[in-house]
């Protein structure tokens, strides 16, 4: 059975991962994750004491700790996931975005490196990205490729951004397997609170506002969570290496839209008299170098791997509403762990 090594496994699309690697039986995994705020150890309870699932509490910054993964018991591949994420946070103290995201992946390229030397083929280091080091689009411009120009317009974008620099120069330089995958917005469960989708229906559901930033028109390509780690998995398998790959499904909906449709949902699962929810938006001040516009062309991935999304995004919108609704009560323990 292949080893893989998950960093950022009890986050939102790293617990989304392990565990649907897990229920199909794909590889062992060793999970490594800090469990900063948005990483919690009991969305991954139930598969960590499995006998192919190991969990270790660890920050990727701490080399010692790295070393001794590699060393302990062979890692075939590197599943990087791990990374600080939100951009209003980067804005307020963006050194922690630094040196997680960029010196973090300096750590694991460079233990990759030293314990692969001689047998890279063999392996493989897929950086796990996204879509915003592209920047911003406007409302009539094509979506981004791999072609695009990177141009991070927050620290959080930028921290991405020079990781994928590291990990290509890694490639090109030293001969290392990597593999560069950039997605767009994922939506679904498990998801920390500060988010836009899980925030909006917490709030609905407490009677508290619901922000939006400036006139809510900014547009955001959303996927599925399981549909981005079905590509994950494709890529793990059918990859070329040194290759870069854009996931996304093709759903563009402004903020405005989306959470009006989220009040539309949670008005209906709870029975409250349509438009309740809806009263609650509030128009905030607009962030700082808030982008436009995210849209990717996910034809690449389609044509050279194989894959392809399977969720309708207003049905499983929906779906994902229900799962929040269904489980406020973990929504409240995640807050209540860092209020």
């Amino acid at each position: 059975m292949s080893h893989w090594l998950v960093t950022g496994g009890a986050g939102f699309i790293g617990t989304n991962f392990v565990r649907e690697a897990h229920a199909r039986g794909l590889a062992k995994l060793t999970i490594l994750d800090q469990l900063t705020y948005a990483g919690s150890l009991s969305n991954i309870a139930q598969i960590v004491d499995d006998e192919h699932v190991t969990f270790v509490r660890g920050d990727i910054n701490d080399a010692a700790v790295v070393d001794r993964l590699f060393a302990a018991d062979p890692i075939d591949v590197v599943v990087h996931l791990a990374a600080e994420s939100h951009v209003d946070r980067s804005i307020a103290t963006p050194r922690s975005f630094l040196e997680t995201n960029i010196l973090g992946t300096y750590t694991l390229l460079d233990a990759a490196l030293r314990h692969w030397r001689g047998a890279y083929d063999q392996h493989r280091f897929l950086h796990v990205s996204t879509d915003e080091v592209y920047g911003s689009l406007q409302a009539d411009e094509s979506p981004f490729t791999e072609a695009s120009p990177q141009r991070p317009n927050s620290p959080y974008s930028a921290s991405k951004a020079s990781a994928d620099h590291l990990v290509r120069a890694w490639g090109k330089t030293y001969g290392l397997p990597t593999i560069v995958t950039h997605c767009s917005n994922n939506y679904g469960p498990w998801q920390w609170p500060e988010k836009l989708i899980p925030l909006v229906i917490h709030n609905a559901l407490t009677g508290q506002p619901l922000p939006i930033y400036g006139d809510g028109r900014q547009v955001r390509d959303w996927i599925h969570v399981l549909d981005h780690c079905d590509a994950l998995f494709a890529t793990i398998e059918r990859g070329a290496l040194g290759e870069n790959y854009i996931i996304g499904a093709q759903n563009e909906w402004t903020n405005l839209k989306l959470v009006r449709s989220i009040c539309e949902h949670v008005d209906r699962l709870t029975g409250n008299a349509p438009g309740t929810s809806v009263k609650l938006i509030e128009h905030v001040r607009d962030r700082p170098g808030h982008d436009v516009r995210y849209a990717v062309d996910a034809s690449k991935a389609r044509d050279h791997l194989g894959w392809r999304p399977t969720r309708d995004f207003e049905e499983s919108i929906g779906e994902v509403v229900r799962w929040y609704v269904e489980n406020e009560e973990w929504v409240r323990a995640q807050r209540e762990r860092h209020d």
